[in-house]
């Protein structure tokens, strides 16, 4: 026993079993790195654990991508955000190219990447996980004026680096340009 706690929690490991992959798309979109991903998916799973008979009756999820951008907000204040040099940029890959989609989502992947921790949170949340804007802003604590600026301010910004791809995005949703 730990904290009062059973050795397993019930519900506790079909959670993880069930959600966990979805979480960690979350995680990864957060951070952009997959080892990363997944130490920021442990350790909110960790912490959420010897919380998991209070919250398992209440929503669960929304608790962790709460807690997912709440920690990688943290862990983001404090690393170095040096540039990293690169050799020659690659170049454009054609309409035939197979691999042209991959190269899209990759590209824009970097570009969510490089946005502050908040904007970038908010195209997470609102966009690919589907969240409408109340519900964003109730996992980010904030108002829903702030999810839509933050939002815009996103768009306009990977509009500037990715002008194809953010606008056809936009178009599936119903939203304009």
């Amino acid at each position: 026993m730990w904290r009062g706690h059973t050795v397993s929690e019930p519900g506790f490991e079909e959670f993880v079993a069930a959600r966990g992959p979805r979480l960690l798309r979350v995680a990864w979109l957060l951070t952009g790195d997959a080892h990363l991903a997944e130490d920021l998916l442990q350790t909110v799973l960790a912490r959420l654990w010897p919380r998991w008979h209070r919250l398992a009756d209440e929503n669960p999820e929304a608790y962790v991508r709460k807690a997912l951008v709440h920690t990688h907000a943290s862990w983001w204040r404090r690393r170095w955000r040096g540039e990293v040099p690169h050799g020659d940029l690659p170049e454009r890959a054609g309409p035939a190219d197979p691999f042209a989609e991959v190269d899209l989502e990759q590209a824009l992947a970097a570009a969510i990447r490089a946005l502050p921790v908040r904007q970038r949170s908010v195209v997470v949340l609102r966009y690919f996980e589907d969240l409408s804007v109340t519900e964003t802003a109730a996992v980010l604590g904030c108002s829903e004026g702030t999810v839509k600026s933050q939002a815009a301010k996103a768009l306009r910004t990977l509009r500037g680096r990715l002008p194809g791809a953010v606008d056809a995005v936009g178009a599936e949703r119903g939203e304009r340009p």
